[in-house]
């Protein structure tokens, strides 16, 4: 009850509702459940229950949070794949070589890139957590080898912030099937042109860098170009700074 501020008025209720549908159950449900109420109480006094305005906006940013990890983890995967078929010896040999921290880099990108698809499909709990995993794994890997990192912390800071955009929506508003839908079309649509690129399957030009960040920027001025849409630019640019990142590198 003390984590609910005094002015929410719904904290008694809230309690006894919880009292009453914990009685007799086992001690992990009710480990559970104590957790949830923790965290409810928390959301709403840092004003990111469903009902604040913080948390209607990240209710917006999730989706495109996760479909930008998604579409970053995949280009970063693309580029491994290249230089392991490009390179000159066979590419079991490149495998074989591949150290402890490579391997793993390589498995946070998968788990950045599945977990977002994942959670945009229908099961958000378990992408968002893949994407979580994956996204402050890929930034601590920044204090392992920082020379991976081609703009020093600002790949890793990025990650970082990605991951707490997408905790911080409301467990209650997440899965907006129009909007996951929107921003599945916008990493896949960031992720093609980049990764036909690596793989030489299409080249036209050296540079995609800047793509996946113009991709999100045109997805939102198509679809919410309208007065009531700028609170979601707002939040799609909160969700941007992967692909920020990804542009700076490219140039």
């Amino acid at each position: 009850m003390r984590l609910y501020p005094a002015s929410y008025q719904a904290a008694a209720e809230i309690l006894d509702v919880h009292r009453e549908m914990t009685t007799g159950l086992p001690w992990t449900a009710r480990w559970r459940a104590d957790a949830d109420l923790l965290a409810h109480a928390l959301r709403v006094r840092a004003g990111l229950d469903s009902a604040s305005a913080g948390g209607r906006f990240f209710e917006l940013a999730a989706p495109f949070a996760l479909a930008v990890t998604a579409a970053f983890g995949g280009i970063y995967l693309m580029r491994w794949y290249a230089a392991v078929a490009i390179s000159p010896g066979s590419t079991w040999s490149q495998l074989a070589t591949t150290d402890v921290p490579e391997g793993l880099q390589v498995l946070f990108l998968l788990s950045m890139c599945g977990g977002g698809i994942v959670a945009l499909l229908k099961y958000w709990r378990t992408g968002a957590f893949l994407s979580i995993v994956g996204l402050l794994g890929f930034a601590l890997q920044w204090t392992i080898r920082p020379a991976w990192y081609e703009r020093g912390p600002f790949e890793a800071i990025a990650a970082v912030l990605t991951a707490l955009v997408v905790l911080a929506c409301p467990p209650d508003r997440r899965g907006d099937r129009k909007r996951a839908v929107v921003a599945g079309a916008m990493a896949a649509i960031a992720w093609f042109p980049s990764a036909l690129v690596l793989t030489r399957g299409f080249v036209v030009s050296t540079d995609y860098g800047a793509w996946p960040l113009l991709a999100l920027g045109l997805t939102g001025i198509v679809c919410y170009a309208r007065p009531s849409g700028l609170p979601t630019l707002a939040a799609m640019a909160a969700a941007s700074p992967l692909f920020l990142v990804y542009a700076a590198i490219s140039l």
